[in-house]
Protein backbone atom coordinates (compact mmCIF):
# COMPACT_ATOMS: atom_id res chain seq x y z
CA UNK A 1 0.00 0.00 0.00
CA UNK A 2 1.11 3.44 -1.47
CA UNK A 3 2.08 6.17 1.49
CA UNK A 4 -1.15 7.70 0.97
CA UNK A 5 -3.39 4.24 1.85
CA UNK A 6 -4.12 4.07 -1.47
CA UNK A 7 -3.24 0.84 -3.80
CA UNK A 8 -1.76 0.77 -6.97
CA UNK A 9 -3.42 -0.85 -9.87
CA UNK A 10 -1.42 -3.80 -9.93
CA UNK A 11 -1.53 -4.17 -6.02
CA UNK A 12 -5.66 -4.26 -6.16
CA UNK A 13 -4.83 -6.72 -9.27
CA UNK A 14 -2.16 -8.72 -7.27
CA UNK A 15 -4.89 -9.25 -4.03
CA UNK A 16 -7.34 -10.11 -5.83
CA UNK A 17 -5.91 -12.71 -7.95
CA UNK A 18 -7.07 -11.12 -11.45
CA UNK A 19 -4.75 -9.31 -13.98
CA UNK A 20 -4.17 -5.54 -14.11
CA UNK A 21 -6.38 -5.24 -17.66
CA UNK A 22 -9.19 -7.21 -15.48
CA UNK A 23 -9.22 -4.45 -13.00
CA UNK A 24 -8.50 -1.71 -15.78
CA UNK A 25 -11.71 -2.95 -17.52
CA UNK A 26 -13.98 -3.24 -14.76
CA UNK A 27 -12.56 1.03 -14.16
CA UNK A 28 -13.46 2.06 -17.50
CA UNK A 29 -16.83 0.40 -17.00
CA UNK A 30 -17.75 2.62 -14.01
CA UNK A 31 -17.91 -0.84 -12.01
CA UNK A 32 -14.92 0.17 -10.04
CA UNK A 33 -14.87 3.63 -8.93
CA UNK A 34 -10.57 4.90 -8.21
CA UNK A 35 -9.87 6.51 -4.93
CA UNK A 36 -7.98 8.85 -6.91
CA UNK A 37 -4.91 9.54 -9.30
CA UNK A 38 -0.86 10.05 -8.90
CA UNK A 39 0.54 12.96 -9.51
CA UNK A 40 1.97 10.86 -12.44
CA UNK A 41 -2.04 9.88 -13.92
CA UNK A 42 -1.78 6.43 -12.17
CA UNK A 43 -5.09 5.36 -10.66
CA UNK A 44 -5.26 4.62 -6.95
CA UNK A 45 -7.66 2.65 -5.26
CA UNK A 46 -8.88 2.18 -1.40
CA UNK A 47 -9.49 -0.80 0.67
CA UNK A 48 -13.10 -1.13 -0.35
CA UNK A 49 -12.57 -1.79 -4.00
CA UNK A 50 -11.08 -5.11 -2.98
CA UNK A 51 -14.36 -6.47 -1.54
CA UNK A 52 -16.23 -4.92 -4.50
CA UNK A 53 -13.77 -6.23 -6.68
CA UNK A 54 -14.31 -9.61 -5.55
CA UNK A 55 -18.56 -8.91 -5.63
CA UNK A 56 -17.95 -8.18 -9.30
CA UNK A 57 -15.84 -11.48 -9.57
CA UNK A 58 -18.19 -13.29 -7.63
CA UNK A 59 -21.25 -11.84 -9.85
CA UNK A 60 -19.82 -12.23 -13.44
CA UNK A 61 -19.29 -15.77 -12.63
CA UNK A 62 -22.38 -16.52 -12.08
CA UNK A 63 -23.17 -15.05 -15.67
CA UNK A 64 -24.83 -11.55 -14.14
CA UNK A 65 -24.27 -8.74 -17.27
CA UNK A 66 -22.71 -5.56 -16.49
CA UNK A 67 -25.46 -3.59 -16.51
CA UNK A 68 -27.09 -5.85 -13.61
CA UNK A 69 -23.42 -6.17 -11.47
CA UNK A 70 -23.93 -2.37 -11.51
CA UNK A 71 -27.36 -2.35 -10.21
CA UNK A 72 -26.41 -4.83 -7.32
CA UNK A 73 -23.78 -3.14 -6.52
CA UNK A 74 -23.96 0.58 -7.20
CA UNK A 75 -21.58 1.96 -4.17
CA UNK A 76 -19.83 0.25 -1.62
CA UNK A 77 -22.61 -1.98 -0.31
CA UNK A 78 -25.04 -4.62 -2.10
CA UNK A 79 -28.56 -3.69 -2.83
CA UNK A 80 -30.17 -6.97 -1.51
CA UNK A 81 -33.91 -6.29 -2.90
CA UNK A 82 -31.90 -6.00 -6.68
CA UNK A 83 -29.64 -8.94 -6.35
CA UNK A 84 -32.91 -11.26 -5.19
CA UNK A 85 -34.29 -9.92 -8.38
CA UNK A 86 -31.33 -10.31 -10.10
CA UNK A 87 -30.34 -14.42 -8.78
CA UNK A 88 -34.45 -14.99 -9.39
CA UNK A 89 -33.77 -14.09 -13.15
CA UNK A 90 -30.59 -15.93 -13.81
CA UNK A 91 -32.28 -18.72 -12.03
CA UNK A 92 -35.21 -18.79 -14.80
CA UNK A 93 -32.37 -18.55 -18.06
CA UNK A 94 -30.70 -21.24 -16.42
CA UNK A 95 -33.38 -23.25 -16.16
CA UNK A 96 -34.77 -22.71 -19.40
CA UNK A 97 -31.04 -23.62 -21.00
CA UNK A 98 -31.36 -26.35 -18.87
CA UNK A 99 -34.70 -27.46 -20.70
CA UNK A 100 -32.92 -26.94 -23.76
CA UNK A 101 -29.97 -29.28 -23.26
CA UNK A 102 -32.51 -31.72 -22.05
CA UNK A 103 -34.07 -31.87 -24.82
CA UNK A 104 -31.39 -31.64 -27.29
CA UNK A 105 -29.69 -34.87 -25.10
CA UNK A 106 -33.06 -36.88 -25.32
CA UNK A 107 -32.91 -35.50 -28.92
CA UNK A 108 -29.52 -36.74 -30.03
CA UNK A 109 -30.39 -40.19 -27.95
CA UNK A 110 -33.50 -40.77 -30.09
CA UNK A 111 -31.63 -40.60 -33.64
CA UNK A 112 -28.66 -42.44 -32.43
CA UNK A 113 -30.26 -45.37 -30.77
CA UNK A 114 -33.01 -45.94 -33.95
CA UNK A 115 -32.36 -47.98 -36.78
CA UNK A 116 -30.40 -46.51 -39.68
CA UNK A 117 -32.94 -46.54 -41.95
CA UNK A 118 -35.01 -44.48 -39.73
CA UNK A 119 -33.33 -41.93 -38.99
CA UNK A 120 -34.35 -39.67 -41.66
CA UNK A 121 -37.45 -39.30 -40.72
CA UNK A 122 -36.94 -38.87 -37.64
CA UNK A 123 -34.01 -35.90 -38.40
CA UNK A 124 -37.17 -34.56 -40.65
CA UNK A 125 -39.74 -34.71 -37.52
CA UNK A 126 -37.15 -33.24 -35.04
CA UNK A 127 -36.13 -30.18 -37.44
CA UNK A 128 -40.15 -28.85 -37.54
CA UNK A 129 -39.60 -28.17 -34.10
CA UNK A 130 -38.34 -25.92 -31.52
CA UNK A 131 -35.92 -26.94 -28.55
CA UNK A 132 -37.31 -26.46 -26.12
CA UNK A 133 -40.42 -26.99 -27.98
CA UNK A 134 -43.62 -24.75 -27.66
CA UNK A 135 -47.25 -25.91 -27.90
CA UNK A 136 -48.46 -23.04 -29.63
CA UNK A 137 -49.13 -25.27 -33.47
CA UNK A 138 -51.37 -27.77 -30.98
CA UNK A 139 -53.10 -25.05 -29.19
CA UNK A 140 -53.84 -23.42 -33.03
CA UNK A 141 -55.34 -26.97 -33.50
CA UNK A 142 -57.79 -27.19 -30.98
CA UNK A 143 -58.77 -23.40 -31.62
CA UNK A 144 -59.60 -24.67 -34.84
CA UNK A 145 -61.65 -27.90 -33.51
CA UNK A 146 -63.49 -26.43 -31.08
CA UNK A 147 -66.70 -24.23 -31.71
CA UNK A 148 -66.42 -21.00 -32.87
CA UNK A 149 -69.00 -19.54 -30.18
CA UNK A 150 -67.53 -20.72 -27.38
CA UNK A 151 -66.60 -18.18 -24.32
CA UNK A 152 -63.26 -17.92 -24.39
CA UNK A 153 -62.78 -18.90 -20.75
CA UNK A 154 -64.38 -21.94 -21.67
CA UNK A 155 -61.55 -22.12 -24.56
CA UNK A 156 -58.77 -21.33 -22.00
CA UNK A 157 -60.14 -23.91 -19.75
CA UNK A 158 -60.36 -26.87 -22.60
CA UNK A 159 -57.13 -25.53 -23.79
CA UNK A 160 -55.35 -25.98 -20.35
CA UNK A 161 -56.66 -29.61 -20.35
CA UNK A 162 -55.92 -30.94 -23.63
CA UNK A 163 -52.76 -29.35 -24.60
CA UNK A 164 -49.95 -31.36 -22.53
CA UNK A 165 -46.92 -29.21 -21.48
CA UNK A 166 -43.54 -30.46 -22.47
CA UNK A 167 -41.30 -32.79 -20.20
CA UNK A 168 -38.29 -30.91 -18.46
CA UNK A 169 -36.44 -33.59 -18.79
CA UNK A 170 -37.90 -35.50 -21.38
CA UNK A 171 -36.99 -39.06 -22.69
CA UNK A 172 -36.44 -40.02 -26.21
CA UNK A 173 -39.69 -41.23 -26.99
CA UNK A 174 -41.37 -38.13 -25.44
CA UNK A 175 -39.28 -36.28 -27.68
CA UNK A 176 -40.46 -38.42 -30.34
CA UNK A 177 -44.05 -38.26 -29.30
CA UNK A 178 -43.95 -34.66 -29.36
CA UNK A 179 -42.67 -34.02 -32.51
CA UNK A 180 -45.05 -36.95 -34.23
CA UNK A 181 -47.96 -34.72 -32.46
CA UNK A 182 -46.61 -31.12 -33.66
CA UNK A 183 -46.83 -32.90 -37.28
CA UNK A 184 -49.95 -34.20 -36.77
CA UNK A 185 -51.53 -30.75 -36.10
CA UNK A 186 -49.65 -29.34 -38.71
CA UNK A 187 -50.45 -31.39 -41.56
CA UNK A 188 -51.62 -29.01 -44.55
CA UNK A 189 -54.58 -32.27 -45.37
CA UNK A 190 -56.22 -31.01 -41.70
CA UNK A 191 -57.58 -28.06 -43.84
CA UNK A 192 -59.64 -30.26 -46.42
CA UNK A 193 -63.31 -31.78 -45.20
CA UNK A 194 -62.14 -34.95 -45.46
CA UNK A 195 -59.55 -34.81 -42.74
CA UNK A 196 -60.57 -32.33 -40.65
CA UNK A 197 -62.18 -33.41 -37.01
CA UNK A 198 -65.46 -33.31 -36.70
CA UNK A 199 -67.61 -31.38 -34.05
CA UNK A 200 -68.41 -32.76 -31.17
CA UNK A 201 -72.01 -32.53 -31.71
CA UNK A 202 -74.13 -31.45 -35.17
CA UNK A 203 -73.56 -27.91 -35.84
CA UNK A 204 -76.42 -25.46 -34.81
CA UNK A 205 -77.49 -28.13 -32.92
CA UNK A 206 -76.31 -27.62 -29.35
CA UNK A 207 -75.06 -25.00 -26.41
CA UNK A 208 -71.19 -25.41 -26.56
CA UNK A 209 -70.53 -23.70 -23.66
CA UNK A 210 -73.21 -25.93 -22.51
CA UNK A 211 -71.35 -28.65 -23.52
CA UNK A 212 -68.27 -28.05 -22.38
CA UNK A 213 -68.83 -27.07 -19.05
CA UNK A 214 -70.61 -30.42 -18.44
CA UNK A 215 -67.87 -32.36 -19.73
CA UNK A 216 -65.24 -30.51 -17.30
CA UNK A 217 -67.39 -32.15 -15.04
CA UNK A 218 -67.53 -35.51 -16.01
CA UNK A 219 -64.41 -35.46 -16.81
CA UNK A 220 -63.48 -34.63 -13.11
CA UNK A 221 -65.93 -37.76 -11.91
CA UNK A 222 -64.20 -39.84 -14.19
CA UNK A 223 -60.64 -39.00 -12.81
CA UNK A 224 -61.74 -39.42 -9.63
CA UNK A 225 -63.67 -42.91 -10.03
CA UNK A 226 -60.10 -43.98 -11.79
CA UNK A 227 -57.92 -42.70 -9.10
CA UNK A 228 -60.13 -45.31 -6.92
CA UNK A 229 -59.35 -47.75 -8.75
CA UNK A 230 -63.29 -48.04 -10.59
CA UNK A 231 -64.34 -47.70 -14.11
CA UNK A 232 -66.87 -45.65 -15.72
CA UNK A 233 -70.35 -47.42 -15.26
CA UNK A 234 -74.06 -46.52 -14.52
CA UNK A 235 -74.47 -42.90 -12.52
CA UNK A 236 -71.52 -41.24 -11.35
CA UNK A 237 -69.11 -39.94 -14.54
CA UNK A 238 -70.84 -41.90 -17.38
CA UNK A 239 -74.49 -39.95 -16.58
CA UNK A 240 -72.74 -36.66 -16.14
CA UNK A 241 -70.92 -37.51 -19.32
CA UNK A 242 -74.12 -37.78 -21.16
CA UNK A 243 -76.38 -35.27 -19.74
CA UNK A 244 -73.45 -32.56 -21.05
CA UNK A 245 -74.53 -33.91 -24.26
CA UNK A 246 -78.21 -33.72 -23.48
CA UNK A 247 -78.44 -30.54 -21.73
CA UNK A 248 -76.10 -29.02 -24.66
CA UNK A 249 -78.32 -30.36 -26.94
CA UNK A 250 -81.98 -29.60 -24.85
CA UNK A 251 -83.30 -33.01 -25.02
CA UNK A 252 -83.71 -35.07 -21.90
CA UNK A 253 -81.48 -37.68 -21.23
CA UNK A 254 -83.10 -41.11 -22.57
CA UNK A 255 -82.14 -44.59 -24.42
CA UNK A 256 -82.92 -43.66 -27.58
CA UNK A 257 -81.04 -40.45 -27.29
CA UNK A 258 -77.90 -42.42 -26.00
CA UNK A 259 -78.27 -44.32 -28.89
CA UNK A 260 -77.86 -41.44 -31.20
CA UNK A 261 -74.89 -40.61 -29.16
CA UNK A 262 -72.76 -43.52 -29.43
CA UNK A 263 -72.64 -42.85 -33.21
CA UNK A 264 -72.21 -39.01 -32.94
CA UNK A 265 -69.24 -39.99 -30.92
CA UNK A 266 -67.88 -42.13 -33.14
CA UNK A 267 -68.16 -39.37 -35.68
CA UNK A 268 -66.57 -37.36 -33.34
CA UNK A 269 -63.57 -39.45 -32.20
CA UNK A 270 -62.20 -40.09 -35.37
CA UNK A 271 -58.14 -40.97 -36.50
CA UNK A 272 -57.26 -37.31 -35.82
CA UNK A 273 -58.56 -36.90 -32.52
CA UNK A 274 -57.49 -40.43 -32.19
CA UNK A 275 -53.83 -40.33 -32.77
CA UNK A 276 -53.83 -37.20 -31.12
CA UNK A 277 -54.42 -38.57 -27.58
CA UNK A 278 -52.73 -41.98 -28.43
CA UNK A 279 -49.61 -39.39 -29.09
CA UNK A 280 -49.86 -36.77 -26.33
CA UNK A 281 -51.02 -39.22 -23.33
CA UNK A 282 -47.36 -40.45 -22.79
CA UNK A 283 -46.12 -36.07 -22.34
CA UNK A 284 -48.85 -35.78 -19.31
CA UNK A 285 -47.46 -35.39 -15.85
CA UNK A 286 -48.27 -38.69 -14.50
CA UNK A 287 -50.66 -37.46 -11.56
CA UNK A 288 -52.19 -35.16 -14.36
CA UNK A 289 -55.95 -36.60 -15.78
CA UNK A 290 -55.44 -37.25 -19.68
CA UNK A 291 -59.12 -35.97 -21.30
CA UNK A 292 -58.56 -38.41 -24.19
CA UNK A 293 -58.02 -41.33 -22.24
CA UNK A 294 -61.13 -40.36 -19.50
CA UNK A 295 -63.27 -39.64 -23.35
CA UNK A 296 -62.59 -43.15 -24.42
CA UNK A 297 -63.16 -44.26 -21.10
CA UNK A 298 -66.68 -42.80 -21.18
CA UNK A 299 -67.30 -43.46 -24.69
CA UNK A 300 -66.51 -46.97 -24.28
CA UNK A 301 -68.83 -47.66 -21.25
CA UNK A 302 -71.73 -45.68 -22.87
CA UNK A 303 -71.26 -47.93 -26.35
CA UNK A 304 -70.86 -51.21 -23.87
CA UNK A 305 -74.38 -50.09 -22.37
CA UNK A 306 -76.13 -49.26 -25.05
CA UNK A 307 -75.24 -52.61 -27.18
CA UNK A 308 -76.12 -54.46 -23.70
CA UNK A 309 -79.49 -52.63 -23.55
CA UNK A 310 -80.05 -53.74 -27.47
CA UNK A 311 -79.31 -57.24 -27.31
Amino acid sequence: MLSDGLWSIGELAERAGVTVKTVRFYSDRGLLPEAGRSSGGHRRYGSDALDRLRLIRSLRALDVPLPEVDRVVPGAEVREDVLEEVVAGRLRQVGAQLAELRWREASLRLVRDCAAGERAERLRLLGAVTVPPDTEALARFWRRVLPVRLPGRVVSLVLDSVVPRPPEDPSPAQVLAFARLHALVTDPRLDTAEHRPAPPLPDGEYRPAVLYEGLAEAYALAAAEARAGGAPRDGGALDCFVAAYAHASGVRDTRAFRRRLVGLLALHDGPVIGRYWKLAAGLFAPDEPVLGVLHHHLSVALRVQVHARTA
